[in-house]
Parts: structure tokens; sequence; C-alpha cells
């Protein structure tokens, strides 16, 4: 699930004893006939190095300044929320395993890759933490999807379209301030239309179907994955909002925990 270029946040590693912990099912075998899956937009899955970049390699790459800015964007509200849920949903995410700093195209930012569980950072297209910052709660989002049901993102427009939906929606893509900055504003419904503007976008991207096609699973699936807002319970729109939601899991967990 790859995002485009307006959108900059979506194809699609805590702890390090985390590491042994339940994952979501993956294989690792991507291949070419990847056009229509997205991954030609990301050229580092098909050329991967035993060996780790050298010091010169990781200077020019802009490889520590994405690794760096990651750091932070872990610790932001949305994506600590997003963290804590898929640990209690038996998926932890380990920042050395699950997240991969990558050369793409300059046509998408960042994207999670179903078949090996990573969230892929566009090291050349990410300039800033708030963008970083995005991604990375965009690209959660899908992994929390693939860990919590049995999403078929390659055989239903539909399953597909449904998480472009949820991660615009919750991810603070489509925030007051994100959508002012591209000169994108209304009064009525505008959060909703900015998450179907950006959900038509990154299927188109991804996917090589009609545009009616895509029209037409966005707005079937639209209201119902609007209304999922999951792991949140609420649109996390403030800082306060995503606090208590993080608050609200970690009691959820102290209290199974001591069933």
């Amino acid at each position: 699930m790859a995002a485009t270029d307006e959108q900059r946040g979506q194809p699609s590693r805590d702890s390090q004893s985390a590491d042994s912990q339940a994952e979501p099912t993956c294989t690792y075998s991507p291949t070419f006939e990847s056009d229509t899956r997205g991954y030609q937009y990301f050229p580092e899955r098909f050329k991967r190095k035993d060996k780790p970049a050298s010091w010169s390699e990781t200077l020019f790459n802009n490889q520590l300044k994405c690794e760096n800015m990651l750091q932070v964007a872990l610790k932001n509200p949305i994506a600590k929320v997003l963290l804590e849920a898929l640990k209690e949903a038996g998926c932890p995410m380990v920042k050395e395993r699950h997240f991969s700093c990558e050369e793409c195209t300059r046509k998408v930012a960042g994207g999670f890759d179903s078949e090996t569980c990573q969230l892929v950072l566009c090291k050349n297209v990410i300039s800033n933490q708030s963008l970083m910052n995005r991604i990375v709660n965009h690209e959660l989002i899908h992994a929390y999807d693939h860990c919590r049901g049995q999403v078929d993102w390659f055989g239903s427009i539909d399953h597909l379209a449904c998480s472009e939906i949820r991660a615009a929606n919750l991810s603070g893509e489509c925030s007051f301030f994100n959508e002012l900055s591209r000169l994108n504003f209304g009064f009525k419904r505008h959060h909703q239309a900015c998450a179907r503007r950006h959900a038509l976008r990154s299927v188109m991207a991804v996917r090589q179907v009609s545009w009616v096609e895509v029209k037409s699973s966005v707005d079937r699936v639209l209201q119902r994955c609007l209304n999922d807002l999951e792991p949140f319970g609420c649109i996390p729109s403030t800082k306060c909002r995503a606090d208590h939601a993080f608050r609200t899991l970690q009691n959820r967990t102290r209290y199974y925990a001591n069933l």
C-alpha cells in the first residue's frame, strides 16, 4: 500500500526481548509481478544487501537522519497508542526488525509491506519530522489492521480501501492544519471528504484498476470504515485524546493481566 505524492504517508522494528513474541503471519517472497502490488515504488525491496551500509553510504543517503527521525516518531502520541495496541494484539513491533529506511521513487514517502511485516520509510523523500510522524502513524494503522484481521491486501480492493480510509482518518493526515497547508478546507464533513480523497489516490497508486472501480469500492466501505475507530475509540485529533486512548489501553492490559 503506497502513499501518493501529495499524501506523503503511506506499500505498506520497542524492546529486543519482544522479538520472540508472536508476529503477524508473513513470508518474504516478493517478485516483480509486483507491478500490481505497488512494489515498483520500493526498488530496494529487491536488492537487499547482506552486509550493512558503509559510513559513507549512511552519510550521503540520509540513512542516519531517517533513523533519528523514526526514533522520535515512535514516541508521538498516536504511534504510542498503535504500538501498545499491536503488542496487546500479539504483534509487538521491534524497531530493528519491523522498520526499514530505504530509497524509493519520488512518488511515495512510505508503505507497509505485508509480506515482510515491515514499515518502509523513504529516506530520500521524508524531509522533516512532521512528515515522518504522519507516515509512521499511517503505516502503523495498516500494520494494526494486518494483525487484527484477515486482510486480503492483494485480492480485495474493498479491504485495501477500508484500511486506507482508516489510515487517513486516524493518522493525523486530515488534521485542520495539514489540510490548511494544502489549501483544502471546509466546514461541512470536511474530515470525511479528506479521508475519502486520500483513500482514492492511495488505492489508485498501487492497483491497476479503473477509476470507476476504485471509486465504487471506496464509497461502498466509506461509512463503515470511518466508524471503525480502533484502537483509539475516537479520532485522535489532539494530543489529549491520543494520551487518553494510550492510558485506556494500558489500563485494559493491566486488568486482563490480573484476571
